[in-house]
């Protein structure tokens, strides 16, 4: 398992590699085929709002098995001793300095990485996306068949004892003592661990990590962009009898649930963060699709920012049912979404000629860089929220083909 470890060096770079089990995986010339190399789904993470300047604006292009955002509807779990709350003890400005943190036997109580998690302070906001948060790590088991994704920052993980061979949605990396690993906000991972493993974390909320500016100290001085390793493509294709454990920490708690664009921007209110708004105003108005060899309706897409879309009148063309007039949807930041089943399987094999789009129809989007907290009377009182939204990507299934790149014809 070790040794397949690959990876490619930069750090902010633009980075392309597939498994070499799929050659070719990568669509040539394009992001968002109307169909997928081995009958793959594309999918997006964004890591910035979609209208940030080029030297800002990051995201990734993933082509999976199965898009994210087929799962079982989040419950809360419980969180043990992870916090946001800064105010539960008064504040001591006296000095403060900790023993070692002690590492339970796995044989009096089992402590993966996300129940060993321990928020030790913070400060700041996670709703408004602002601050930062300091954790302390002690596990003492791997996770099984579970992965962790984070909606309210990054991770700069500092092992102090012990291996973590990290399992991200872009790879595989071993992480020892005297090295660091930054897990960007949104991305998935599972950690292995080889006995009692403890470190440190320091998450930042709003923001990613970047290498800091030179100035005075010339072009070779402090960490450089090679020092930083990526790994390369890799993936696994496999049932998991019970379920798949997928665990979110969205503004400050944690949830389990089991895993089987702006160009019509009208108005913005920007923030203090160039390219990033506040609030945009978007609407999905009736238009021509003409592009060659695309998806063309919106795809799978996991968004740093928070949008709640609404529909004025028609039918939305991503979810022709179940998204009515008058209602609405809300999608939280790093929350997957995008077009339903039956969407997803009429686009893949239509014939791709000029049509007109979304005539009598006219949709719009609230989007914003805040985390929304939604109100009582939203989840309970209103008595209009639909508990039966996630089905809608339930009829998603595998068309992977790990031996026949282009099944269809398509290119």
């Amino acid at each position: 398992m070790l040794a397949n470890l690959k990876y490619i060096s930069g750090f902010g770079n633009e980075f392309a590699s597939e498994d070499p089990r799929c050659p070719g995986a990568l669509p040539e010339g394009q992001n968002n085929p109307q169909v997928c190399p081995y009958n793959l789904y594309a999918e997006q993470l964004s890591g910035s709002a979609f209208t940030c300047p080029r030297s800002t604006n990051k995201r990734s292009w993933l082509y999976r098995i199965l898009p994210s955002v087929i799962h079982k509807p989040f419950e809360s779990i419980e969180q043990g001793h992870l916090t946001h709350n800064w105010d539960e003890v008064e504040p001591d400005p006296n000095q403060l300095r900790w023993k070692p943190f002690e590492i339970p036997k796995a044989s009096q109580k089992k402590m993966d990485f996300v129940s060993g998690l321990h928020t030790l302070c913070g400060a700041g906001d996670i709703r408004s996306n602002s601050g930062i948060a300091i954790h302390i790590f002690i596990c003492n088991a791997s996770m099984v068949n579970k992965c962790f994704y984070n909606s309210d920052g990054d991770f700069l993980i500092v092992p102090q004892l012990g291996k973590l061979l990290i399992y991200t949605e872009f790879g595989k990396m071993l992480v020892e003592p005297n090295e660091i690993c930054v897990i960007q906000r949104g991305m998935r991972f599972s950690v292995d661990v080889f006995g009692e493993t403890r470190g440190y974390i320091l998450e930042v909320y709003g923001v990613h990590f970047e290498l800091p500016d030179l100035g005075p100290i010339g072009a070779n001085g402090l960490a450089n962009p090679r020092d930083f390793l990526v790994p390369v493509a890799w993936y696994e294709d496999r049932q998991v009898p019970g379920g798949y454990t997928v665990i979110n920490k969205y503004q400050g708690k944690l949830f389990a649930a089991k895993q089987d664009p702006s160009i019509f921007t009208v108005l913005t209110a920007k923030s203090v963060r160039p390219g990033v708004a506040i609030a945009d105003f978007v609407i999905f108005p009736p238009r021509w699709g003409v592009a060659e060899h695309t998806f063309r309706p919106p795809y799978y897409h996991r968004n740093c920012m928070s949008e709640f879309m609404g529909l004025i009148k028609g039918h939305y063309e991503a979810k022709q049912e179940g998204f009515q007039s008058g209602g609405g949807s809300l999608h939280s930041a790093m929350t997957p979404h995008g077009p339903d089943g039956d969407c997803f399987g009429k686009a893949s094999k239509a014939k791709l000629e000029p049509e007109r789009i979304a005539d009598g129809t006219m949709a719009f989007m609230f989007e914003t860089s805040l985390s929304l907290a939604v109100t009582k009377w939203g989840l309970k009182t209103c008595n209009c929220l639909d508990g039966n939204y996630y089905k809608c990507w339930e009829t998603l299934r595998s068309h992977f083909t790990p031996k026949f790149r282009n099944p269809t014809g398509h290119k």
